[in-house]
């Protein structure tokens, strides 16, 4: 997942960055509103994390100006407004949650994990395809019951395979959800990170659930008995 973190208290940024990229998230981050806008019309993000009281653009107008073309990027507000007439002007404003500060990193992440599993309609913690399992809280997958050793680059991308089985997913698509926006685009990265994790599931599964349509992108796929 692509997150973006615009809050102009730094080292509280830094903080949340460390932790969502602890859990393989893929994360950008800016300290004010103008950049956190250009960076909206350059990038796709899964979900932002959104300060209100920002330098330049304040968050509210950010957010506003986000939902004038995009509906479906979800938005959770960290703010320091805590009174309930700043929560219901963020989520009447388009805002998916509000968390106020202070807070702590484990609600924070149980609240991202949330908004982005329910973006694709899962309502469990778990996503499995056959004997694949993916523990998206714990952030761990086994293969018919045994644990996988993963990157967090290759949880990344067999998150995003789990959240989107059943169509393929191009290598662009991958880049904009599980990369941040440093990547190389011109770089094999993303294959030599798909074919070590392909070998990692033949390995515990005895097959390969990766199947790369040629012109389309990667799919995932249970085994036929």
């Amino acid at each position: 997942m692509h997150i973006l973190v615009v809050e102009d208290e730094r080292a509280l940024c830094e903080t949340i960055v460390r932790s969502l990229r602890r859990l393989a998230y893929s994360v950008d981050f800016c300290f004010d509103g103008d950049e956190a806008l250009s960076l909206l019309e350059s990038e796709r993000f899964d979900l932002i994390v959104l300060d209100l009281n920002l330098p330049g653009t304040d968050g509210m107008t950010v957010l506003r100006t986000l939902r004038t073309h995009d509906r479906d990027t979800r938005v959770l507000i960290l703010s320091a407004r805590s009174e309930v007439s700043d929560k219901v002007a963020g989520l009447d404003a388009g805002a998916n949650d509000y968390l106020a500060k202070p807070f702590h990193l484990a609600e924070l992440e149980a609240r991202i994990r949330s908004l982005t599993l329910r973006q694709f309609t899962q309502q469990d913690v778990l996503l499995c395809l056959g004997k694949l399992s993916f523990d998206t809280k714990a952030r761990r997958v086994s293969a018919d019951g045994q644990l996988l050793s993963l990157t967090k680059k290759e949880l990344g991308v067999l998150e995003y395979l789990l959240l989107h089985r059943g169509r393929p997913v191009s290598q662009e698509e991958l880049l904009d959800h599980v990369w941040d926006s440093n990547a190389d685009r011109f770089s094999n990265s993303i294959r030599v990170h798909i074919s070590t994790l392909r070998k990692k599931l033949r390995a515990a599964l005895g097959y390969d659930p990766v199947t790369n349509r040629i012109g389309e992108g990667y799919v995932l796929t249970e085994a036929v008995e």
